[in-house]
C-alpha cells in the first residue's frame, strides 16, 4: 500500500532511518517489539521459527508498514521475527512517538486502520488458501497477485510462504511454465 502524502509528512517526524543488509534481523521471535518499520526500499518478511522449520508468514515491500502487531500494541513477546530479505531501507517508528501521532492525527488513524484491514484480509486469504487450494494454485495466485516478488525474493522464502519444500516449488514452477 502506497502511503498518502499526509502519511509521508508524518513519517518525516520519524527521522530514524536504517539501511539493512540481506538477512539482517529487525526483530527476533520472542523479543518485545518497540518499533514499527515503514519500508522505503527492498523487501522484508514476517517469519516464524517452528523448532528449526523457518516459515515465511508475509512479505512486505516499499510503501508498507511492518511490525509484530500483537507485540507492538500489547508489549508482549513477539511470536514472529522480522528480517530483510534483500538490502532494504526502512524508516523506524518508535512506539511512544507513534502513539503521540495516533492521538493527534485522524488521518494517520485512518491510514493505519486501512492497513490493518488489508493485513487482516491477507491473513484470512492465506489461511483459506492453505486449507482449500493446492500448492500449485497457491503458487499461481501469488504469481498473478505479485509477480515482482519472484524477481527479488529467493525461492526458498517463497517455498516456505507457500508451505512447500524448495524441491516441490521447483516442480510446480516447471509445470506452470510448461502449461
Amino acid at each position: 500500500m502506497k502511503a498518502p502524502t499526509y502519511i509521508t509528512r508524518v513519517l518525516n517526524d520519524f527521522p530514524d532511518h536504517r539501511d539493512l543488509q540481506r538477512r539482517q534481523t529487525l526483530l527476533l521471535q520472542g523479543d518485545v517489539s518497540r518499533h514499527a518499520y515503514y519500508i522505503e526500499s527492498g523487501c522484508l518478511r514476517l517469519c516464524y521459527n517452528d523448532d528449526g522449520n523457518d516459515i515465511t508468514v508475509q512479505f512486505f515491500q516499499p510503501g508498507e508498514i511492518v511490525a509484530s502487531l500483537e507485540s507492538f500494541l500489547k508489549g508482549e513477546p513477539s511470536r514472529f521475527g522480522i528480517e530483510a530479505i534483500v538490502p532494504s531501507s526502512v524508516r523506524v517508528i518508535d512506539k511512544v512517538r507513534f502513539e503521540e501521532h495516533m492521538n493527534a492525527s485522524g488521518s494517520l488513524r485512518d491510514f493505519l486502520f486501512e492497513a490493518l484491514l488489508t493485513r487482516l484480509s491477507d491473513y484470512q486469504t492465506l489461511f483459506l488458501n492453505r486449507i482449500m487450494e493446492s500448492p500449485e494454485k497457491r503458487y499461481r495466485h501469488l504469481l498473478a497477485q505479485n509477480p515482482a516478488l519472484f524477481e527479488i525474493v529467493p525461492q526458498h522464502y517463497i517455498a516456505s510462504f507457500l508451505g512447500v519444500t524448495p524441491v516441490s516449488l521447483s516442480r510446480i514452477r516447471k509445470k506452470v511454465e510448461e502449461s
